[in-house]
């Protein structure tokens, strides 16, 4: 596997379904800590540069961790075809794979925004990251046991005007959770968190470090 670039750099990693184009972000601080965002769905237009996405990763980054943001397979550079979350999840577990050998003492952070929420969640069940973070997710979309896997510290950012996933949806799932994650509202967000990724950059800031 190819070694983590030691300035911000596009990569491409053998992925489950051939190519994996992904963007790795070094920090210049002391980092025990990589984190991997997920981008929302493919089919509507989904990729790794998402303006939600990217705030995550400046988020992360500001706070010292390395960030991997990639495309799904099928979007951008990465081969094969839209796979329902399934063999999305399969090419986070190969990213994960990659940040084991190049830090193997590392925490990693999976974090992701809408569609990614739900990757991100589904792979925390098989990864225990050290944290996660979602930002609208696809509450409909998890089973009602799915979720008793995810034991690790979790924030769930959700703007409460969301035009695309039900806020209302939301708040209702976080209730049947346990533990619960940290939810952060956001009153007159809608999905994209247009006129309002400024301040999402300050809640999410302001949680991770009342969090570390």
């Amino acid at each position: 596997m190819q070694p983590f670039p030691p300035n911000e750099s596009t990569l491409i990693l053998q992925g489950p379904a051939g190519d994996l184009e992904l963007l790795a972000l070094p920090t210049e601080k002391p980092s025990n800590t990589t984190a991997i965002i997920c981008h929302p769905h493919p089919l509507f237009g989904g990729t790794m540069k998402n303006k939600v996405v990217t705030t995550l990763s400046r988020v992360c980054h500001d706070l010292g961790a390395r960030t991997v943001r990639f495309n799904f397979r099928g979007v951008g550079k990465s081969a094969g075809i839209h796979d329902e979350g399934r063999g999305e999840v399969d090419d986070v577990l190969v990213i994960a794979d990659w940040i084991k050998t190049n830090f193997p003492n590392d925490k990693i952070w999976l974090a992701g925004f809408s569609f990614g929420a739900y990757v991100a969640t589904k792979a925390a069940m098989k990864l225990s990251p050290a944290k996660l973070i979602t930002i609208a997710p696809q509450a409909s979309r998890f089973k009602q046991d799915d979720l008793i896997q995810v034991t690790c510290p979790w924030i769930l950012v959700q703007g409460e005007e969301d035009e695309v996933v039900s806020a209302e949806d939301v708040f209702a799932w976080v209730e049947t959770l346990q533990p619960k994650p940290q939810v952060i509202r956001m009153p007159g967000a809608g999905h994209f968190f247009h006129g309002q990724l400024l301040e999402l950059r300050s809640r999410l800031e302001s949680a991770l470090l009342k969090d570390n």
